[in-house]
């Protein structure tokens, strides 16, 4: 399924012209994620490749987020993802609490294209007990520009400052795999 992330309303799109995330499950265990941002990439903040580990503080710059909860539950996952292919996990017992870092395989992260107008930033997670059914999907992104100014961009927004943890923001269903 292909997602349309939108800027938050108070942070302008500058260099961004659009984002969205192409979503698959191509195993009960896993979920392959596509972001694609179009816009003038010349202008951004882009980490360099520094190879797959993990990282804190990667929304600090340029970076892609999914966030992963069972529906009726309080409990969620966060997973930050950058194209130097550092990332980050971290589990929580609800809205912003009982952060903590879950045993989790390290996330494959490639970046296939990045040229004048197109970054492309592509994942395979293997969230804890994502086989067990349907799920919500919160999507973001942190777009730095090289002056420094940020957008914040995901599939719906709550009122007020961006906040990608808030209940508002899981705004599409993830089903089971679509593996044969």
């Amino acid at each position: 399924m292909r997602l349309d992330l939108a800027p938050h309303p108070d942070s302008e799109r500058g260099a961004v012209s659009a984002v969205h995330v192409d979503v698959s499950r191509p195993r009960d265990d896993a979920l392959a994620l596509r972001y694609v941002l179009n816009g003038n990439t010349a202008a951004l903040r882009i980490p360099a490749h520094v190879g797959p580990e993990r990282a804190e503080e990667l929304w600090k710059h340029t970076c892609f987020e999914a966030f992963l909860q069972r529906p009726g539950e309080d409990r969620y996952y966060e997973f930050n993802l950058s194209p130097s292919t550092q990332w980050a996990a971290y589990a929580f017992d609800g809205y912003r609490r009982g952060m903590r870092a879950p045993a989790i395989p390290t996330p494959r992260i490639t970046t296939p294209s990045v040229d004048a107008t197109l970054l492309i930033l592509e994942t395979w997670i293997e969230p804890p007990g994502l086989a067990e059914g349907a799920w919500r999907l919160a999507l973001s992104a942190v777009v730095e520009e090289i002056e420094g100014r940020k957008s914040y961009w995901a599939l719906q927004h709550p009122p007020g400052k961006p906040d990608f943890h808030h209940p508002d923001c899981f705004a599409a269903e993830l089903g089971p795999s679509e593996a044969p």
